[in-house]
């Protein structure tokens, strides 16, 4: 039979347990905060882009543009950068908002143009609104929108959670099982 734990060392693994668990929740709610920032960025902005992107109509394409620009507007999704070490193009929301009114305006005033200015000004926006990938084509948009403007803070607490759980892993592991042990032994004793 194993000897028991001192008490001052039950005290410390408790502790130890309780922020392992408490930098695991964390962990999780940034997950769960990520996911649904992602999904609601799909159904109110990249989805209606893409909409947007497959319309066969000014008047379709335009709803779309719209419908996304209001919640960008609504959100203040209009200038700054999703980077969190340094500012580097492809992550610059103004000149995105700045490309997307263009766009809209375009829009506007191609309504009562022929056919076929038309068309091409669809073929630019498809241009404009989405990006060739090695999966097919994908909304163009800044990485890290989902979770602007707090993507400096999510990136710290993520990293915080992530380099404590694996030191503090193993103390709620002996935590239970002490816990677990103590609990035998009392059902022996009585």
């Amino acid at each position: 039979m194993q000897e028991p734990i001192p008490l001052l060392t039950f005290k410390h693994l408790f502790m130890r347990k309780f922020a392992g668990y408490l930098f695991l929740a964390l962990f999780l709610g940034l997950l769960i905060f990520r996911i649904y920032s992602s999904i609601t960025l799909k159904q109110e902005v990249t989805g209606h882009l893409k909409r947007a992107a497959g319309s066969n109509s000014i008047e379709l394409a335009s709803a779309e543009l719209k419908t996304a620009l209001d919640y960008i507007e609504k959100n203040n999704l209009t200038n700054g950068y999703t980077s969190v070490v340094y500012k580097i193009p492809s992550e610059d929301i103004g000149f995105w908002y700045q490309n997307l009114k263009a766009s809209a305006l375009e829009l506007e005033k191609t309504k009562d143009s022929p056919s076929l200015e038309k068309t091409n000004l669809l073929l630019k926006l498809r241009e404009t609104l989405l990006d060739a990938g090695d999966k097919g084509s994908r909304i163009t948009y800044p990485e890290g929108l989902a979770i602007y403007p707090y993507n400096k803070q999510f990136t710290v607490l993520f990293l915080i959670s992530l380099l404590f759980i694996p030191f503090l892993a193993p103390d709620i592991v002996k935590y239970e099982k002490q816990k677990a042990l103590k609990k035998k032994e009392k059902e022996w004793k009585g």
